[in-house]
């Protein structure tokens, strides 16, 4: 692999507008050690609408210096991980936000404490209309605070460590010894090859994989049951303390969703499982076997697509898939590509992956590491999503509502892909097609399907807790493999998809799964309006790419002709997967 050095300056990304150098980033630190005193100045005095304007412009202030300077010294780092000087400079950072936020705290309680005729007053004050959201938000959560006493016990509470206890059993404690494939190679199992063989073409390699790796598990299921029914009392526990009905009433509360959006995702999915056995029947087909197992569902199908794509290439690729968004969607992506918006080729120690990042008064950037390969060219078009999201977003909201939440982040990384999958489709050969319609459906296998289900088995776990009803790893391993049973239909299950739940690092940031699948359901809705020409389909979009958090998340989707709380948004999504289907079906 190349050195960062031997990588051409068009294929790195330029942070010149973020800081000039570390030279200009050590002089900013000082900088930022005069604002602490500023801020201090306002403690106990948050108390009229002329001091907290005031306090809001200084944090602003504050924020058009702090954050360039903290992207910069971010990206930097991960260009190069194991560069002593970034991971210097950038834990000298780390160091005065942890101490300006300590000695700034006060400020944010401050706020919270409120009185609501003030709180009224200022949200119906021009001169806050920027902030009108913030303070809507302080004045509904307030029956939720606790007294400064309990919140300074609950804050200090970081010693549970659920999720690193999983992660270290999984990661680093437990080996999952040898496995072989129908010749008798054999292979060392590991959690981060696993996939890789579950991919294989071998059905022996992928049925040893998943037995091997999901029976380990098993025999450590007593630890990992009481570890994750710690987390599940403790996720009620905090809940009942904040006066919630429930656990799952906290989480979406916090992320101002409606039960509704969570209970008509199961329900519409349960509806539509046919989908998803339709897709099992048809890859059972293309792979030739007489009957069809859950170690086959993630089998790789013969690829006959295009194999390798120059940089320019996937650009240019992705301009025509892209182009049904209008001519001023497809100059950003070139000139994301002119401004070096983006960190292109993988090199020695650069962080892996990808990602897109981005501040309220620069351009966002994306990291990939494109290897040039098909998937590369799907990496690329979601994380330029991602960053034509924040574009508009920022371009159209005042810095405070300019960032979108987390309920809408993968939404117009995936409508990025479904434009893209369409625009393949449309361009291939016959035989083609069945690749790139199981690379879609394994996708809605995994994002719609597959997370919904994991969604559904919290809401049990953490319900029957509320209700009084112990917990078992004999109930929690019931409760999965039934799960497995209703999702996938005829598919012939293995005793050891009981134990898979305790693998899945996600049950422990709880109630998080459901938007990987509301976010597709999304993403298909849009693309699907958007290339059927329906009318004010491409406005509509742009109407949620500009919307950051200038309103609830389901009402902005809502507002862009996309409504999560009736069936709509779903019929038309699974819809149009029918027809993929069928149009596969004729293929054969």
């Amino acid at each position: 692999m190349k050195k960062r050095s031997q990588i051409a300056e068009k294929y790195k990304w330029d942070k010149s507008c973020l800081c000039s150098g570390d030279e200009e980033f050590e002089k900013r630190l000082e900088k930022f050690e005069k604002y602490i005193p500023l801020f201090k100045k306002f403690e106990g005095k948050l108390t009229n609408k002329k001091a907290i304007l005031d306090y809001l412009k200084l944090d602003e202030e504050f924020a058009k210096i702090f954050e360039p300077t903290f992207l910069y010294i971010h990206m930097k780092r991960d260009e190069q991980l194991d560069n002593n000087q970034s991971n210097k400079l950038y834990q000298k950072l780390v160091n005065f936000n942890t101490k300006f936020s300590t000695e700034t705290s006060l400020l944010s309680t401050q706020l919270k404490k409120l009185p609501d005729k003030l709180l009224d007053e200022i949200i119906s004050d021009k001169k806050f209309k920027d902030y009108k959201r913030d303070f809507e938000w302080i004045k509904k959560t307030k029956v939720h605070n606790l007294t400064d006493d309990q919140e300074q016990l609950l804050s200090g509470m970081d010693f549970f460590g659920y999720s690193a206890v999983m992660r270290n059993l999984s990661d680093v404690d437990i080996s999952f010894g040898k496995i072989c494939d129908s010749s008798g190679k054999s292979y060392s199992l590991n959690n981060s090859n696993y996939g890789t063989f579950m991919r294989s073409k071998d059905r022996t390699l992928r049925k040893q994989s998943f037995t091997v790796l999901n029976g380990t598990f098993g025999k450590y299921i007593n630890t990992f049951t009481q570890n994750y029914i710690n987390k599940v009392k403790a996720d009620c526990y905090f809940a009942k303390v904040r006066k919630y009905p429930s656990a799952l009433d906290e989480a979406l509360f916090g992320e101002e969703v409606d039960k509704k959006v969570y209970q008509t995702l199961i329900e519409k999915v349960h509806e539509n499982l046919p989908v998803l056995f339709k897709f099992f029947d048809l890859k059972k087909k293309e792979l030739g076997l007489k009957d069809f197992a859950i170690y086959d569902c993630m089998a790789l199908l013969p690829s006959k697509a295009k194999e390798r794509y120059s940089y320019d290439e996937a650009i240019e690729l992705l301009k025509k898939a892209l182009a049904p968004l209008g001519e001023e969607y497809v100059g950003l992506l070139q000139k994301a590509k002119d401004e070096r918006w983006i960190d292109v080729m993988p090199s020695q120690n650069k962080r892996s992956g990808a990602y897109e990042n981005g501040i309220y008064d620069c351009h966002p950037f994306v990291l990939t590491n494109f290897e040039g390969d098909l998937d590369s060219v799907f990496t690329l078009a979601h994380e330029l999503g991602h960053a034509m999201h924040t574009y508009f977003s920022n371009l159209s909201q005042p810095r405070p509502t300019a960032d979108y939440t987390i309920f809408l982040a993968e939404i117009a990384s995936t409508t990025n892909e479904m434009l893209l999958m369409h625009y393949l489709l449309q361009n291939c050969s016959k035989k083609q097609k069945i690749s790139l319609y199981n690379k879609l459906f394994d996708n809605v296998k995994s994002t719609i399907f597959r997370q919904t289900m994991f969604a559904e088995f919290e809401e049990i776990i953490h319900s029957l807790h509320e209700k009084g009803q112990p917990l078992t790893k004999d109930l929690l391993c019931e409760q999965y493999y039934q799960l497995n049973k209703q999702y996938f239909g005829k598919v012939k299950l293995v005793k050891e998809v009981m134990y898979e739940w305790a693998r899945i690092p996600h049950f422990f940031s709880e109630f998080y799964v459901y938007k990987y699948a509301t976010g597709l359901i999304c993403a298909i809705n849009f693309a699907n309006r958007i290339l059927s020409g329906e009318k004010n389909a491409v406005q509509d979009y742009f109407k949620f790419l500009s919307a950051g958090s200038s309103d609830g998340p389901v009402q902005i989707l809502k507002n862009s002709g996309c409504d999560l709380e009736s069936g709509k948004a779903y019929e038309i999504s699974f819809d149009y997967l029918k027809t993929i289907l069928k149009d596969w079906q004729k293929q054969g």
